[in-house]
């Protein structure tokens, strides 16, 4: 024993024999403490392998309702998706028509997100729960973006109303009376019968005689005029008219053209007559729409209740009426 540990248990009041009996019984006490926590330690393990223990019955109970949250919540998702099936109905079949416009589509919105964006969630015992919950979520999540898009477009509409309601390429370019057999040539695919293969039909073809009169569809400026019939892949003479709200229209193969550029035409006004110039086979009028800047069905924009003393009623206020031109002339 060293002089420094002689004095410290010196300080203490214990003889050197003393002090090495207290020192056997420290140990003692050490090794017993030691030994027991091992023994405790591992009769826990032992027993939480067989029996659940109180912290085990809280983590169980916790992932209970969380499974009951999630089923909830796939409740929900599942009614929340009917009532946007009840508004897309009203949207596409109530509101749309009414303004003469077609369904919003955003490409993309309908296809599944990739499996790779919930693979994190792969692995665990409710994964499968989780990840179909998560998939839900997020395809109504997009169907919500559409129809506020959608809303918010018939909202914009119905600000102009009144305006667009004139607007809107609503009347037959041509009068009913005049249409040969009263057949339409379709609009989509269809063999060319000049190339003879098949080709997308951009507009419907209205069959009628040469010098047919032919009359704007709605309200609307004259963007472009083409009285020459030549190029416009064989369009012949032919104009376009803008209608505003995303609406243009345009009518093809003419005989005459009686606008210019930058005119201001009403619905019914008379704008040039039926032809056989350009791409052709028999004098016809090649009538296009175009919604947003894509060729829509033109049928789907006629209005089904229009007779043809309807339709003149119109013609004869377009004929008393006349609109200024960007330039400043009049033109009737």
């Amino acid at each position: 024993m060293t002089q420094k540990e002689r004095s410290f248990w010196k300080v203490l009041g214990l003889t050197r024999s003393e002090a090495s009996s207290f020192g056997l019984r420290l140990w003692r006490v050490c090794r017993t403490l030691l030994v027991g926590f091992v023994l405790v330690a591992g009769c826990n393990i032992l027993f939480s392998m067989f029996f659940y223990t109180p912290k085990m019955f809280r983590i169980e109970r916790a992932n209970q309702e969380l499974l009951v949250k999630y089923r909830i919540l796939r409740s929900k998702i599942t009614d929340m998706s009917a009532t946007l099936d009840e508004i897309k109905h009203r949207d596409n079949m109530v509101y749309r028509p009414l303004f003469g416009v077609d369904t919003l589509a955003i490409e993309g919105i309908y296809t599944p997100y990739p499996h790779s964006k919930y693979a994190f969630l792969d692995g665990d015992t409710y994964s499968k729960l989780i990840s179909a919950t998560w998939h839900d979520l997020d395809a109504v999540t997009r169907r919500i973006y559409l129809q506020s898009r959608s809303l918010d477009e018939l909202q914009s509409l119905s600000k102009d109303k009144e305006k667009m309601a004139t607007a809107i390429p609503a009347i037959m370019p041509i009068n009913q009376k005049a249409l040969h057999g009263g057949h339409i040539g379709a609009f989509g695919w269809r063999n060319h019968p000049i190339y003879h293969r098949y080709i997308f039909h951009k507009g419907i073809d209205l069959g009628s005689d040469r010098g047919t009169l032919v009359y704007s569809s709605g309200d609307g400026v004259v963007s472009f005029v083409n009285a020459r019939g030549t190029g416009r892949r064989g369009y012949g003479k032919h104009i376009i008219i803008d209608h505003g709200f995303g609406y243009k229209t345009k009518y093809a193969h003419l005989n005459t053209v009686s606008v210019t550029e930058g005119q201001n035409v009403k619905r019914g006004e008379i704008i040039g007559t039926v032809g056989n110039t350009g791409g052709s086979t028999g004098p016809h009028l090649h009538y296009e729409v175009l919604y947003m800047g894509s060729p829509v069905n033109p049928l789907n924009y006629f209005r089904r209740d229009m007779n043809s003393e309807d339709f003149e009623r119109i013609v004869e206020s377009a004929n008393t009426t006349t609109f200024e031109t960007e330039h400043g002339t009049n033109d009737n």
